[in-house]
C-alpha cells in the first residue's frame, strides 16, 4: 500500500512519480526467495522506470504481452485453466520459470464458474458459447443500455445498474427489471420482504450465494501467482486498469452502432455523461495504484484509433476528456499506459501534446518510425511486434523483426520491445527471439 508523505501536495508530479516508482522498485513487501531473485527484480523494475521516465537503461527493456499463452504453453486448455484457479496458478508460474521476461504480465483472472452461476450474457468463452477448444474468450456486444437512459445513469448509477444494466447482462438478475426504483425509501422493508417470497428471486439469492462460495479462490490463486512471480524477481508493470471516458460508453453501455447514432442525435449527452465519469475513473486508478504499490495504470482504447472516427470526431468526442483523464492521473504521480489498439497514424500530433516524460504509449498498428518523431519525442513509446510474426513467423525473422524496431525506436532512450496485441498463439521459440533481441541489440 503506497503511503504520501506529508507535504505530497507541494510536490511536483515528477516528485510524486518518482516517489511511486520507488516504491514500486525497492518491493518492501516483497519476500524474495533469494538474494538473486531480489537483484534480478530490482534491476528490472529500474530498467522499466527508466525507459518510462524516457532516460537510457541498461538496455531497452523487453514486456512479453502473453494473454492465454501459459496454458497453451503447459499443454492444456483454456476451458480447463478458466474453471480451475489451482491449475491457473500452476500454469502461470510456469510461464514464468520458462521465459526471461522483464515483466510478470499477470493472470488474466477468468472465473468461468462464477459466470456460469450468474448466467453472464456479454461474453463467450470456452465451455460457454464457444468450443471447449477454443484458443481466447470473446465480448458480445450490444445496447445495454438505451438511448433515452444517459440521463438516469448519471442522476443514480446504483439504481441504473441494479434494475437495468444487470438484468440485460446477467440472467439471473433478470427479476430486478421488475421491480419499482430503490432511490425512495418508503415501504423498503415491505418490499424487500415481499422480494424474499418470489421464487425469482430466490433463485436470484441462492445464485449469489453460490457464486460467492466461488470467487475468493480465484482471488486466492490470483493473489498468490502474482505474489510468486514477483518472489521470483519479476515486477507487474501494472498497478490498476483504467479506459476512455469515451470508451466507457461505446465500449460496454452503448455498443458501436448505439454511440455512433448518439454522436449525431445526441452529442451534448455523450459529453454530458462523460464529463460525468471522469472524476470517478480518475479516483479509481489512484486508489487501484495506492493499492498495488505500482504507479502504471494500463488504459486499453478502443473506440479511438483511425478507422472508427474522423479526426474532428476525435477532437470533439474522444481527445479532450481523455487528455483530462491522463493529465489528472499524471498529477497524482502515476504513470498511464495507454494501449493504443488499431492504427494511430492520424491521432499522434494529438497524443504529442503532453508533459514531457509522463506517459507510456503502446502501439499496436502504428507506424512506429512516425510515432518516434512525434510522441517519442515527449513520451515513451512501446510496441509494436505484430501477433502475425509471433504466430507464423520463424525464430529468425522475430528476432529480426524486434531488431529493426530496436534501431528505429530506441535510440536515445524511451522505448520498450512489445507486442502490439496479446501473443496467445505464439510460438514459444519467437518469445525467446523477443527477448533474445532487446538483450543483444538493446544495449545503450
Amino acid at each position: 500500500m503506497f503511503k504520501r508523505p506529508e507535504n505530497w501536495a507541494e510536490l511536483t508530479w515528477q516528485q510524486k512519480r518518482d516517489l511511486r516508482l520507488n516504491a514500486w522498485i525497492n518491493a518492501e513487501g516483497v519476500k524474495f526467495v533469494s538474494k538473486e531473485a531480489e537483484k534480478g527484480y530490482k534491476a528490472r523494475a529500474t530498467r522499466l522506470a527508466k525507459a518510462s521516465k524516457m532516460e537510457k537503461p541498461d538496455r531497452v527493456p523487453c514486456m512479453i504481452p502473453t494473454g492465454w499463452f501459459p496454458a497453451r504453453n503447459a499443454g492444456v486448455s483454456l476451458k480447463e485453466v478458466m474453471y480451475d484457479p489451482e491449475l491457473m496458478k500452476k500454469v502461470w508460474l510456469k510461464f514464468v520459470a520458462e521465459y526471461d521476461s522483464d515483466t510478470f504480465d499477470g493472470t488474466l483472472f477468468f472465473q468461468a464458474q462464477v459466470n456460469d452461476i450468474l448466467e453472464a450474457k456479454t461474453q463467450k468463452w470456452p465451455g460457454h458459447g464457444l468450443p471447449d477448444n477454443a484458443h481466447s474468450y470473446q465480448y458480445v456486444e450490444g445496447v445495454y443500455m438505451k438511448a433515452d437512459e444517459y440521463d438516469l445513469f448519471m442522476k443514480d448509477p446504483f439504481d441504473f445498474q441494479l434494475r437495468h444494466l444487470l438484468p440485460r447482462t446477467m440472467g439471473v438478475f433478470e427479476p430486478f427489471a421488475d421491480v419499482p426504483s430503490f432511490s425512495s425509501y418508503q415501504g423498503l422493508p415491505q418490499r424487500l420482504m415481499a422480494m424474499c417470497l418470489d421464487p425469482r428471486f430466490q433463485k436470484l439469492f441462492k445464485a449469489i450465494q453460490e457464486a460467492s462460495k466461488s470467487l475468493p479462490a480465484w482471488g486466492k490463486a490470483t493473489m498468490e501467482t502474482n505474489q510468486a512471480a514477483q518472489a521470483k524477481g519479476f515486477p507487474m508493470f501494472r498497478g490498476g486498469m483504467a479506459v476512455a471516458p469515451f470508451d466507457v460508453f461505446a465500449d460496454s453501455l452503448r455498443g458501436t452502432q448505439g454511440i455512433v447514432m448518439d454522436m449525431f442525435r445526441q452529442p451534448d449527452k455523450i459529453h454530458e455523461a462523460m464529463e460525468f465519469v471522469l472524476p470517478q475513473l480518475l479516483s479509481g486508478a489512484v486508489n487501484m495504484s495506492d493499492m498495488a504499490d505500482c504507479p502504471v495504470i494500463m488504459m486499453p482504447l478502443h473506440k479511438g484509433d483511425d478507422t472508427f472516427m474522423s479526426d474532428k470526431q476525435f477532437e470533439t468526442f474522444y481527445w479532450p476528456t481523455f487528455k483530462r483523464l491522463l493529465l489528472g492521473m499524471v498529477e497524482d504521480g502515476l504513470v498511464p499506459f495507454p494501449v493504443a489498439e488499431g492504427a494511430y497514424n492520424r491521432r499522434l500530433e494529438y497524443i504529442s501534446d503532453m508533459p514531457k516524460s509522463a506517459i507510456v504509449w503502446m502501439f499496436d498498428q502504428t507506424n512506429m518510425a512516425n510515432a518516434k518523431k512525434t510522441v517519442g519525442k515527449v513520451s515513451c513509446i512501446a510496441g509494436n511486434v505484430p501477433v502475425s510474426v509471433a504466430y507464423t513467423g520463424t525464430a529468425k525473422e522475430m528476432k529480426e523483426y524486434c531488431r529493426k524496431l530496436i534501431e528505429t525506436c530506441a535510440p536515445g532512450g524511451g522505448y520498450i520491445l512489445t507486442g502490439g496485441s496479446t501473443f496467445d498463439m505464439a510460438k514459444p521459440e519467437n518469445l525467446r527471439a523477443m527477448m533474445d533481441a532487446a538483450k543483444e541489440y538493446g544495449k545503450y
